[in-house]
């Protein structure tokens, strides 16, 4: 397999120096996944402002897909940036940990979209009734499963693009599930 480094900013274009110079300030480095997109010239800015859109997804909730999204994916990189970043938004360590196994007994709604977005990414896009009716009972709406599936496709191109590159993690390693019971 080819080898990705992790490109530095004097090896990127202007725009995704720029970019960089933002994040740096924003975030205090440049994550690796980040610089590894821009390799295109393209596609940082625009995971970017994909990823920085409106939606009706509250922080946490956002944080949900992203957890159960990313392993189910088998993603190390982005189970390890959102535990930090799920953490930062109110989630405890045993919290983050059910969620990645697909619920959420310590909330319903939770529950219920954590259930929806793990069936939407595992099954590409098919769901059971029941799911999708337990997900409605929750209080979400029809807008809020567009923004589900929208912030799903926004955490495959990562988890893609991490199981494809191998590019070093940059925040602590997640736990992994199968250490939690034993």
């Amino acid at each position: 397999m080819k080898t990705f480094n992790v490109p530095t900013r004097e090896e990127v274009g202007e725009s995704n120096q720029q970019i960089f110079d933002n994040l740096k300030s924003q975030l205090g480095f440049v994550p690796n996944l980040y610089a590894t997109m821009a390799y295109s010239d393209t596609a940082l800015g625009n995971y970017l402002q994909l990823q920085q859109s409106k939606t009706s997804l509250s922080n946490k909730e956002k944080e949900v897909v992203n957890l159960v999204v990313s392993q189910g994916n088998n993603c190390t990189y982005c189970q390890s940036a959102h535990t930090a970043i799920s953490k930062m938004n109110g989630f405890t360590d045993d919290q983050i940990l059910e969620l990645r196994s697909g619920k959420a007994s310590f909330n319903e709604k939770f529950d219920a979209l954590v259930k929806l977005a793990s069936e939407i990414n595992l099954n590409r896009g098919q769901v059971s009734e029941s799911t999708l009716e337990k997900f409605f009972n929750a209080g979400y709406s029809k807008g809020t499963l567009v923004d589900v599936v929208v912030a799903i496709a926004d955490k495959v191109v990562m988890n893609y693009l991490h199981n494809l590159t191998q590019v070093p993690v940059d925040f602590p390693i997640a736990q992994e599930l199968d250490t939690v019971e034993a």
